[in-house]
């Protein structure tokens, strides 16, 4: 519905920011969210010509957007490789193995980025987003029915809590 109504960065602008922060309310932190969303397409009118930007560096400098949020914009805008990096796809990784528990958000990007060849980022990042809302979950994984359990040290050690060495039976 949201890009129904606005189209362009002057529709965002142009609107009075209480009508937008009801527009978007549905979404955690609606107001802040909604006074950035002003902002950048301000900035956008002024100093793009309107056009959102395709390098990560500068979607970082706009409010509101971050490393995670530029990525997501490069990838999926632009089909730019990049591996964006939320929550789910932070608890995944750690969980498998594939970085450090005390990885950082930017540790956790670098090693995927490594470990995934580069063409594979972006679906990467989208399948690992999945796998974790839906599967692998931070308080209730899915263990005993996962298929990537062979792998994964965390889902071991879950199932040898539970007192089964063969997860995949009931």
């Amino acid at each position: 519905r949201l890009f129904e109504k606005y189209k362009p960065p002057e529709d965002y602008v142009a609107v009075p920011l209480e009508e937008l922060q009801q527009d978007i309310r549905s979404i955690g932190l609606y107001r802040n969210k909604a006074k950035n969303i002003q902002k950048l397409c301000a900035i956008l009118m002024e100093k793009y010509n309107g056009e959102v930007p395709k390098d990560r560096d500068e979607l970082m400098k706009l409010p509101g957007v971050g490393r995670k949020t530029a990525n997501v914009v490069v990838s999926v805008a632009f089909g730019i490789p990049a591996i964006a990096v939320d929550t789910h796809v932070e608890r995944v990784s750690k969980r498998l193995g594939f970085c450090r528990w005390d990885a950082s958000v930017l540790e956790v990007e670098e090693t995927l980025m490594k470990k995934i060849p580069k063409e594979e980022w972006s679906i990467t990042h989208h399948r690992m987003i999945f796998f974790g809302r839906y599967h692998c979950k931070a308080q209730s994984p899915q263990c005993h029915v996962c298929p990537l359990l062979d792998l994964c040290r965390e889902g071991k050690k879950r199932m040898r809590k539970r007192g089964t060495n063969d997860a995949h039976t009931k």
